[in-house]
Order: structure tokens, then sequence, then C-alpha cells
């Protein structure tokens, strides 16, 4: 049998639940394994974090969990770790239907070091994302991408997200997103 070469939403969707993560960029399939256990630590952190901030500050809703991100084509599906979506669209309760994030992040594993540095943030600057969080646990730092860096710009301190709309910034110290379990 021939491997599919261009997938579609569809077919991923389609995919017998195998324990891996099925994305989808540009009709490129991409599988990324169960992530370690310190991923899930610092997703939980940030998304906690995002959680709680938005709540005083509502211009979004924060997901740190499995999504099906579109933006309408039927080449593209990906679930990104951390995101953050206009309220308006969330309160559709349709995937289909967020099309504006105002903030992503994914959080490094060996297994999608790739994906998240070259394929996925490409994506995401074509989708105009505002701001792509590329979160590095084991260096303790982070890229911060903007939809037309040709390079990101390393930080090592403290995470700083001042969406439109919001009174203050959000602001996270790196030393407390990483500290030991």
């Amino acid at each position: 049998m021939a491997a599919q070469s261009y997938w579609t939403a569809d077919l991923v969707r389609a995919l017998p639940e195998d324990g891996n993560r099925h994305e989808l960029v540009y009709g490129e399939l991409l599988v990324t394994p169960a992530p370690r256990l310190w991923h899930q630590v610092v997703v939980w952190r940030l998304s906690v974090a995002l959680d709680l901030y938005l709540r005083v500050h509502p211009v979004g809703h924060a997901f740190g969990l499995a999504a099906d991100i579109t933006w309408g084509r039927q080449d593209v599906l990906v679930q990104p770790d951390i995101f953050v979506a206009r309220l308006e669209e969330v309160r559709s309760l349709d995937w289909e239907q967020l099309r504006t994030l105002l903030l992503v992040a994914e959080v490094l594993s060996p297994s999608s070091l790739k994906h998240d540095r070259f394929t996925k943030r490409r994506r995401y600057q074509d989708a105009r994302v505002p701001l792509y969080w590329i979160v590095d646990p084991d260096a303790r730092q982070v890229e911060e991408w903007t939809p037309d860096d040709a390079f990101p710009r390393l930080e090592r301190e403290r995470l700083v997200w001042h969406p439109p709309g919001a009174g203050q910034a959000f602001t996270i110290a790196l030393e407390e997103l990483f500290r030991p379990v």
C-alpha cells in the first residue's frame, strides 16, 4: 500500500487513536509521541497562569489541551500546547470558528523540536498570530516570535504579553515557570 503523500484535516481526524499527536501543516503530517512529564508540568503552569490573568483581563480564553485549529483550511490541523483565542470565537463552542489566536505557546520536547521551531512556527506566522512562544524548559529560555520576525528574541528572565484591551500585561518569571517539581 502506498503511503499518503498529501494529507487533509479529514484524513488526520480519521486516523485511529494510537497515543501519538497527529497534526497537519500545509498537507504534511506531523506525528509526535506523548510528551514527557516535564513538558506537561510546564504546560500546566503556564496554562494556569494565563487562565488566572484572563479572569481579571477577559480579552480571550486560554487553552492547554488538545484542539483542532484549522483556520478554515483542509491542509492544516494543529494542536498548540497552549493558546489564547478571542472570546467571541470561543463562545461559538466550535473549533472551526477559532481563527484569531492572540497567543500561542509550544513547549519543546526532543520529538517536537523541528516541528515547533520550523514547520508550525511558519504556520503561526502565516496566520498572523501576534506572539508565539517556543518554551524550552531544558535550556530554561523562551524564543519569542512575531509574524514578521526572521529570527527570535530570546528571553531568559520573564515572559510578558500585553494583549490589546487588557489593562495590564501578563508577566511570569521563568524562574517560577521552570522551578523544580
